[in-house]
């Protein structure tokens, strides 16, 4: 996650906002966030975890979770938010990869992780995250009110009418006025990602790979890879690029390639060790 993280704007859902589609007991979107995690996280930390069908390794951690949170003796709550039909809360945290796991408490992120863990680091995470609040919950005090920005506002709003250019302008108006805003700029990253590749398919990485000297199709796959949590997958793929091309092809893919880096936070070894990677071809 990047930049400062405001749930306020989730306390409301929009107009018309369905109910949560399947998922069991845990599933979570905008209709019930307010209850089932703002609220419910003054009493005991509640676990989000966002993530994608597309992904299997973010479905198997969704699994472990919920396994976990039944033997938890109600020391702490899940709740499962599928990203690609809940953007609003994706935006929220400012989610940068599937999966993402956050620990709420108070109505605040207290602590996150992104990326399959295995069940023994999930274990000590979720441990620390306990140990953290223990005694200090308000119970069933509510959350503090944070004001919302209007600015914000206005692109959330166009992103739940669907009006990705106007979501896109607003973020890029509220940049243009402060060049410093690491929540807009995280959004606004994140919104140009998932309105290029959330109509993907699995299908575009054997398109590419039949294929290799099709630089779109390349792309394509890449993002699907990203989709699917699988960063390090993408990149290589998005560096051969780099290597066995020249012109406007290689600029093409060195773009692409330095705009998912930007998905990232830049100190993550993968993301240092791709950018040498990507250092060694270009030179």
């Amino acid at each position: 996650m990047s930049g400062a993280v405001d749930l306020s704007s989730l306390k409301q859902p929009p107009a018309g906002a369905p109910a949560a589609a399947g998922g069991g007991d845990y599933a979570v979107d905008e209709a019930n966030f307010e209850t089932k995690v703002l609220r419910r996280s003054v009493q005991v930390p509640v676990v989000v975890a966002l993530y994608s069908q597309r992904s299997p390794g973010s479905v198997e951690l969704v699994r472990t979770l919920e396994r976990l949170v039944g033997e938890s003796g109600g020391a702490w709550d899940l709740a499962t938010v599928e990203a690609e039909s809940n953007m609003r809360i994706a935006q929220a945290f400012g989610v940068q990869g599937i999966p993402t796991v956050i620990a709420v408490a108070g109505g605040q992120p207290l602590a996150d992780f992104q990326g399959a863990q295995p069940e023994a680091q999930v274990r000590q995470w979720l441990s620390a995250v306990i140990d953290a609040v223990a005694g200090k919950l308000p119970g069933g005090e509510e959350p503090e009110e944070v004001p919302e920005d209007p600015r914000f506002v206005a692109a959330e709003t166009a992103l739940e009418q669907g009006d990705y250019a106007g979501a896109e302008a607003a973020y890029e108006a509220i940049i243009a006025a402060e060049p410093g805003n690491e929540e807009a700029k995280g959004a606004l990253r994140q919104l140009r990602f998932l309105s290029r590749a959330q109509g993907l398919t699995e299908s575009a990485l054997a398109t590419a790979d039949a294929d290799p000297g099709n630089v779109d199709a390349a792309l394509d796959a890449a993002d699907v890879e990203m989709l699917n949590q699988q960063p390090e997958a993408a990149f290589d793929r998005l560096i051969a690029v780099v290597k066995r091309s020249a012109g406007d092809e290689r600029t093409k893919a060195r773009t692409r390639l330095l705009e998912l880096f930007e998905l990232f936070d830049q100190a993550e070894p993968f993301v240092v060790a791709a950018r040498r990677k990507l250092a060694a071809a270009l030179y």
